[in-house]
C-alpha cells in the first residue's frame, strides 16, 4: 500500500480503519505463511518428548538435556526483535526464505549429532533460524492485509493454527519415537522447510511496506544478550545447584536492559520504538499475550507430567489431550476473529481469560490420581477455547498499533509472549511444582514409623522428584507400591500450587486488560490516530 493510499485511508473517517484489502491469491499466500511458522514452532516442543531416550543415547546430564530442551526457543527468543527489524529494511520475503533455508542444515547437525554439545549448537541455530522465519510471517499478514476484518481473520487462523501445531509437535515426536529413533524428530521438519520455501518463492511479494531507514545494530546485539540471559536465568532457576548462575544471568540482563532502553531513546531510528511501545494497546496487549501464552505452555508443560507420572499414559496417550487444546484453538479462531470486528479487543480477550481460568479450574479440583481421559480432554479444550478467543485480539492489537513499516517490532513481540511466556511459566509452575512436592514427601517421610533408618541418598532421591523416587523403587523393589504411591500424592500436591498461579495469573491478566486495556469505541479512535499519526510521519520521510 503506497503512502498516497495510506494518506487516503487516513482521511477517510472511522470506517477507514475497517476497510480491508487483501493480496491476491490471499488463501494461498496465508497458506504459505502458516506453513512457513510451523517450520519454526514445529521444532519447539518436539524435542520434548525425546529427552528421555536422548539422555540415556548420550549418557546426558539433566542440565545438559535442559539447555537441548530450551536452546531452540533461546534462540528464537533472543533474536525475534533484531531479526525482524532486518527483515522490515531488507526484506521480510528474503528473511523469511533465509530462515526456512537454514532450518534444514539446523535439522541436519541435530539428528546427526555425534555428542550431546552439537545437538544442543543444533538446537541453538535452529532457533536462530526460527527467528528468521516466524515474525516475518506476522509481519507479512500486517503489510499484505489493510487494516479491518480480512487481516483481524488472517491473524487469527495464523495464531490457532500456529498455537495447534504446538500442540500436535509432541504426539508427533511420540509416534515418531515409537517406530523409529530419535534423530527423526529433527529430520521430520525438512520436507516441510522445503514445501515451505517453494511456496514462499511462488507466492510471498518481496518489498511491500518496508521501510528505509537504518537498522539498529547496536540496539540489535544488546537485544540479544537482553532476552537470552533473561530467558536463560528463567530456565536455570529451578535447576538445584544452578541458582547462583541464574542469579548472573538475571544482573546481566538488567544492566542489558538499561542500556538496551538507553539506547533506544538515544537512537535515531531505534530498534525498539518506545514512543509506539507506550500505546495502551500495543503494552497491555503485550502483557495480556505473554499470560496467554504462558497458560498454554505451563498448563501442558504441568499436564505431561502429570498424565505420564500420576495416570502412567505412555508418551503417544499422554500427548492426545493436547489435541483437544489445538482443535478447539482452530474452532474458535475464526469466532474471535468476527467478535473482534465486532466487539473490539478488550471483550474478546477476557472472554478468553474466562475459559482459560475455567481450565485451570478444572485442573485445580478434578486432575487427581482416579481422573478420567475425558476430566484431561475437557481442561484442555477450555484453554484451548480461552487461546483461540484471546490470541487473535492480542496479536490484532500489536500489528494495528505500530506503523505499518515496523510491523516486524509488533510480530517480534508477538512471538515473544509466547517464548517469554512459556519460560516464566514454566519455571514458576516447575519451581512450585518442585517445592510442593518436596514438602510433601518429606512430610510423608518424617511420619514414617522407621524414619530414622533411611538413609540419607535415598530421602535425597525421594525428595529430589518424582522420576528420583522410581529410581529408589527400582532399587527396593519389595517398596516399589509404597514409593510410587508416596510420590503420586507427593506431586498431586506439588501440582496444586501450580494451578492457583496460574489461576492468579489470569485474574491478574484479566483485571489489566479490563481497567487498561481502551474500550471499543476508544480503541477504534486510538487505532484510527495512530494510523494518521504514522502516515504523516511516513509522509515527512518520504
Amino acid at each position: 500500500m503506497s503512502n498516497a493510499a495510506l494518506a487516503a485511508q487516513s482521511d477517510g473517517g472511522t470506517d477507514s480503519v475497517v476497510a480491508s484489502a487483501a493480496p491476491k491469491q490471499a488463501g494461498l499466500v496465508l497458506a504459505t505463511l502458516i506453513i512457513v511458522a510451523a517450520v519454526a514452532n514445529l521444532p519447539l516442543a518436539m524435542a520434548n518428548v525425546a529427552l528421555p531416550t536422548i539422555g540415556a543415547y548420550f549418557d546426558a546430564s539433566q542440565v545438559q538435556l535442559n539447555l537441548v530442551a530450551v536452546g531452540y526457543s533461546l534462540g528464537l527468543a533472543c533474536s525475534v526483535l533484531w531479526l525482524g527489524a532486518l527483515g522490515d529494511r531488507y526484506g521480510r520475503k528474503q528473511i523469511a526464505l533465509l530462515g526456512v533455508i537454514l532450518a534444514m542444515p539446523a535439522a541436519l547437525i541435530s539428528g546427526f549429532a555425534p555428542s550431546i554439545n552439537v545437538l544442543i549448537f543444533g538446537r541453538l541455530f535452529g532457533g536462530f533460524a526460527a527467528g528468521m522465519a516466524y515474525p516475518t510471517t506476522l509481519a507479512l499478514i500486517a503489510a499484505l492485509w489493510g487494516p479491518g476484518a480480512g487481516r483481524t481473520k488472517a491473524i487469527a487462523l495464523w495464531s490457532a493454527i500456529g498455537g495447534a501445531i504446538s500442540v500436535f509437535g509432541p504426539l508427533v515426536s511420540g509416534v515418531l519415537l515409537e517406530v523409529t529413533t530419535w534423530p527423526w524428530v529433527f529430520w521430520i521438519v525438512i520436507p516441510l522447510a522445503v514445501v515451505a520455501l517453494l511456496l514462499v518463492l511462488r507466492f510471498i511479494p518481496a518489498h511491500v511496506n518496508e521501510g528505509t531507514e537504518p537498522v539498529d545494530n547496536l540496539g540489535g546485539v544488546i537485544s540479544v544478550v537482553l532476552v537470552g540471559t533473561f530467558v536463560l536465568a528463567l530456565n536455570f532457576l529451578p535447576v538445584s545447584g544452578y541458582q547462583r548462575y541464574a542469579l548472573a544471568l538475571l544482573a546481566i540482563a538488567a544492566v542489558a536492559l538499561i542500556l538496551f532502553i538507553v539506547r533506544q531513546r538515544r537512537a535515531a531510528n531505534p530498534l525498539y520504538d518506545l514512543k509506539v511501545a507506550r500505546r495502551p494497546t500495543f503494552w497491555v496487549a503485550a502483557v495480556a499475550g505473554v499470560i496467554i501464552f504462558g497458560s498454554l505452555m505451563g498448563a501442558m508443560f504441568i499436564g505431561q507430567q502429570y498424565l505420564q507420572d500420576v495416570l502412567g499414559y505412555n508418551t503417544i496417550q499422554a500427548a492426545l489431550p493436547a489435541l483437544f487444546a489445538g482443535v478447539f484453538m482452530i474452532l474458535a479462531a475464526p469466532r474471535s476473529a468476527t467478535l473482534v470486528e465486532s466487539h473490539g479487543a478488550r471483550w474478546v480477550m477476557l472472554r478468553g481469560y474466562l475459559f482459560i481460568f475455567l481450565g485451570f479450574l478444572v485442573m485445580l479440583l478434578l486432575w487427581k490420581e482416579s481422573a478420567s481421559f475425558l476430566v484431561v480432554a475437557l481442561a484442555y479444550a477450555l484453554v484451548g477455547v480461552g487461546i483461540g478467543l484471546s490470541g487473535t485480539p492480542a496479536s490484532r492489537s500489536l500489528t494495528g498499533s505500530a506503523p505499518v513499516t515496523r510491523v516486524g517490532m509488533a510480530s517480534g513481540t508477538a512471538d515473544l509472549q509466547r517464548d517469554l511466556g512459556g519460560a516464566i511459566f514454566n519455571s514458576l509452575f516447575g519451581a512450585l511444582l518442585a517445592a510442593g512436592y518436596v514438602a510433601a514427601i518429606a512430610a510423608q517421610l518424617a511420619s514414617a514409623p522407621d524414619a530414622s533408618q533411611i538413609p540419607a541418598s535415598v530421602t535425597n532421591s525421594l525428595e529430589m522428584s518424582y522420576a528420583g523416587a522410581q529410581a529408589v523403587a527400582a532399587q527396593y523393589p519389595q517398596y516399589a507400591s509404597q514409593i510410587t504411591a508416596a510420590a503420586k500424592t507427593a506431586f498431586l500436591a506439588g501440582d496444586q500450587y501450580a494451578y492457583l498461579a496460574g489461576i492468579v495469573a489470569v485474574l491478574l491478566g484479566a483485571l489489566l486488560v479490563f481497567f487498561l486495556f481502551p474500550k471499543p469505541e476508544r480503541e477504534r479512535e486510538l487505532l484510527l490516530a495512530y494510523h494518521q499519526e504514522d502516515v504523516a510521519a511516513m509522509q515527512r520521510s518520504a
